[in-house]
């Protein structure tokens, strides 16, 4: 699609969605408008009836939409709109708090860390070309994760589009196959109907990003500025009515079961339906291991919670996916990275896939009874049905493979007595010194399995990481972007070398925030997981794996950041204490055992159950 069409294409999971507004709720929510997070009817509202440049009429929209904080970086195409944003924060009209980020990128995924964390939909705002591509790849994972954001990006005016003209990029066709929806706002008249639909569409049903792009004239041109209340988008059914006979055969299902087992994913924390899972898993005493995303959806110390799926998941629910009867997927996508090899997954067992998104039931794998709709709303209705059941002997049955890894794995990578650091035990004593009580973010690698392995979970919305895509260079943005959506809340940041120096200028919108984020540098100087890769599968050639690494103690230094770096094991705790007594941010370098290995592991192409608990290389 290019970008002098102006007629709209919707791309979302579960179908196209064409355009129409209404002042009625779908008759398809299950609930009330507060309850789902959308606003109600707008009066007429602030500067109704004034005639407003189009970037004010932005402004005022996105004050209706109860937007604090903007993450973004001024542009040629987009000056007109930073321009207003001036005023906005500042003085009697002020009404946000924008984040000068140090590159594109990082406002999008700083938008995303603000939105997990929060639960409000994350918003950035960058200019056009490659502002906005550089944009493209936070909306690329936004969409892989079901994260709300909004993406503002400048344009040439429209009587260029299409000629080439200086930092044009079409990019609503560009954004289109990898966010919900995306958008090109022509004229001032449509900016107060186009910016709720957005925030709509982001927030509503399987939440994801949008991106409208925002020429330059539509910017400058007059409008009568009159707020738009958009709750209603034809062919778009955000929350689809569970049929009440798949609610009647998973319970059923579940009732006869011997040997249940629950899979929990991010849907349950995206619905805000922890409450609901653990009435669910207690009624039928049904033991759960949770996804990556997942992880702070159940608390870590619950007595059915079993571990964490996937490659580098814990050994016993790995293995017992193998020998349940019944598997109850709830709000999860049965990413490869959980299955292993589809082909031999789960065979022996009946699926129920509780899920918003139609279209992920059958998608990876074959599902005997879909429930499609809000978990917040059809777990109860589950529960309902269920009898009170205890499932002792299965329960117990994980605890051989359990105490087996802990003995050959957990141990002796947080208890280690000799040798180097380990990532396992900087991450469990930081574990340790928060009490679970600390929001998670992590980078992409080794340091990303350990730190999800070996942080522990007390409150809901307590892990921020990269899942579907895998973006190195996520950390330090999403962490600044999660001391904004959850100040009252530490925000420990663990990161490899590598990703850090992904991302290493976002030191400066550290600095000039002060944003109280706590970093922890795992540096085994190698691209860690690649190396371990490279160990296993390619006779151990390390292509391009090892790192020079700068001084990050004079880099620290520059940016006015305090640091500690930690290369004796007696010095750890002390080290993380002086870290967290520290007001604002802190980097805190943990000089990491170079062959340190993730372990257990499912070796790709491998099945579940044929995880390793050690590797020969």
């Amino acid at each position: 699609m290019t970008t002098d069409k102006t007629n709209e294409i919707i791309t979302d999971k579960t179908s196209e969605i064409t355009d129409k507004t209404s002042d009625k709720t779908t008759e398809n929510h299950p609930g009330t408008k507060e309850e789902k997070g959308i606003s109600a009817p707008l009066s007429l509202g602030e500067g109704a009836g004034e005639r407003l440049s189009g970037a004010e009429a932005l402004m005022l929209a996105l004050k209706e939409e109860g937007v604090k904080t903007i993450f973004g970086y001024p542009g040629g195409s987009i000056m007109p709109v930073f321009d207003a944003l001036y005023d906005y924060t500042r003085g009697e009209k002020k009404a946000f708090n924008h984040i000068l980020v140090r590159h594109e990128q990082a406002a999008a995924h700083a938008a995303q860390g603000y939105a997990r964390v929060s639960g409000e939909v994350g918003v950035c705002l960058v200019t056009s070309g490659p502002g906005a591509t550089n944009t493209l790849t936070g909306v690329a994972d936004a969409m892989m994760d079901s994260t709300p954001i909004v993406v503002i990006a400048g344009q040439v005016g429209t009587p260029v589009l299409g000629t080439d003209a200086f930092q044009e990029v079409d990019l609503v066709g560009v954004a289109q196959p990898i966010s919900k929806w995306s958008y090109q706002i022509r004229r001032p008249e449509d900016i107060a109907w186009a910016v709720s639909k957005a925030f709509y569409i982001a927030r509503s049903g399987r939440p994801g990003p949008v991106v409208l792009d925002f020429p330059k004239n539509a910017q400058t041109h007059q409008t009568e500025w009159k707020p738009a209340h958009v709750d209603f988008v034809r062919s778009y059914i955000p929350y689809p009515n569970p049929e009440q006979a798949a609610i009647e055969a998973a319970a059923e299902l579940i009732n006869n079961a011997k040997q249940p087992l629950a899979l929990v994913g991010q849907g349950v924390e995206l619905a805000g339906a922890q409450n609901e899972l653990v009435e669910m898993l207690e009624k039928a005493d049904i033991p759960a291991a949770r996804t990556l995303l997942g992880l702070s959806a159940l608390p870590t110390g619950h007595p059915l919670n079993m571990g964490m799926l996937g490659m580098h998941g814990n050994y016993a629910p790995n293995l017992k996916e193998q020998e349940c009867d019944v598997l109850i997927a709830i709000g999860m996508r049965f990413s490869d990275r959980v299955t292993g090899l589809p082909s031999t997954y789960a065979k022996q067992a009946k699926v129920i896939h509780l899920d918003i998104d139609r279209a992920e039931i059958n998608k990876c794998i074959h599902a005997d009874v879909a429930v499609v709709g809000d978990c917040k709303m059809t777990m109860p209705a589950i529960t309902r049905l269920l009898k009170k059941n205890v499932h002792r002997e299965w329960r117990d049955s994980f605890k051989p493979s359990h105490d087996e890894e802990v003995e050959k794995v957990i141990n002796p990578a947080i208890h280690p007595t000799e040798g180097p650091l380990l990532m396992g035990e900087v991450v469990n004593a930081v574990a340790e010194a928060t009490h679970g009580d600390a929001i998670l973010v992590t980078d992409v690698g080794q340091n990303q399995m350990f730190a999800a392995r070996y942080f522990k979970y007390n409150k809901k919305r307590s892990i921020v990481t990269s899942g579907g895509l895998g973006t190195m260079g996520f950390a330090l943005p999403a962490a600044v972007g999660a001391t904004f959506g959850a100040p009252d809340r530490t925000v420990c940041m663990f990161c490899g070398d590598g990703g850090f120096q992904m991302s290493i200028q976002e030191l400066g919108t550290i600095m000039e925030q002060q944003a109280p984020v706590k970093m922890i540098m795992l540096n085994n100087n190698y691209l860690g997981n690649v190396r371990q890769w490279q160990d296993m599968f390619f006779n151990r050639r390390k292509s391009f794996t090892k790192m020079l690494n700068p001084c990050y103690e004079q880099v620290a230094a520059a940016y006015g950041i305090p640091y500690l770096a930690v290369t004796q094991r007696e010095h750890l705790h002390e080290a993380i204490q002086q870290m967290l007594d520290t007001d604002g941010p802190f980097l805190l370098e943990c000089a990491i055992k170079e062959d340190d290995n993730v372990l257990p592991m499912t070796p790709p192409g491998k099945s579940v159950d044929e995880m390793l608990l050690h590797i020969d290389i």
